[in-house]
């Protein structure tokens, strides 16, 4: 982040780093679909963060990045939450382990276009890629071809590894390019951006 922010390819930004609770509680906290842990993050975290440092009020100006169960986690509070977050990280994301099923494939469809810029990181190899159910690796490509279909502003990379360690190496590789292409420049504020072609 430094050396990006140096470079002026990313804004400044200060990293709030969450530890995730205890493994048993895990799969609840971070893989359900509702707004608890927004509400823990607005709530209980950024409050002390911004009662220290000046923070940007805008909602593009925020971005949530995890891996694992921390990716399905990070896209469901900006799901949830496009009133502050607006950019999403997420590798390796563990939508196929949410409680009912991966959501979104069937969402995004019946739902309003939401003000979202999403990288996704997939593994073909992540947990049970050759399985007809519990399929990591589908139910990423499945989210991705919701975003394609729904028209999003979003980027799915792809990489030969497996799950372990999360979110993995290949995701730790192309962490910088996620965060330019995160932070990359609105179209609409391009010098002679034709607005009407625009989604």
């Amino acid at each position: 982040m430094d050396n990006l922010i140096h470079r002026d390819e990313m804004p400044v930004t200060i990293g709030v780093f969450v530890d995730p609770g205890e493994p048993d509680n895990r799969n609840a906290e971070y893989d359900a679909f509702d707004d608890a842990y927004a509400r823990f993050l607005l709530t209980e975290i950024l409050p002390k963060v911004q009662a220290s440092y000046r923070i940007a009020d805008e909602p593009d100006q925020w971005a949530i990045c995890g891996g694992s169960s921390g990716g399905n986690c990070a896209l469901t509070v900006a799901w949830l939450r496009p009133d502050r977050f607006r950019r999403v990280v997420s590798f390796n994301g563990s939508y196929a382990q949410m409680e009912g099923g991966n959501p979104y494939p069937e969402l995004i469809p019946k739902t309003p276009r939401k003000p979202l810029r999403i990288f996704l990181q997939a593994s073909t190899h992540d947990l049970y890629f050759d399985e007809p159910v519990f399929n990591w690796y589908s139910t990423n490509l499945r989210l991705a071809a919701a975003l394609a279909e729904r028209g999003y502003d979003f980027r799915l990379v792809l990489g030969d590894g497996d799950h372990s360690p999360a979110p993995g190496n290949h995701a730790a590789a192309i962490l910088p390019d996620a965060l330019r292409w995160l932070w990359r420049p609105d179209i609409a504020a391009r010098p002679g951006a034709d607005l009407d072609s625009l989604p």
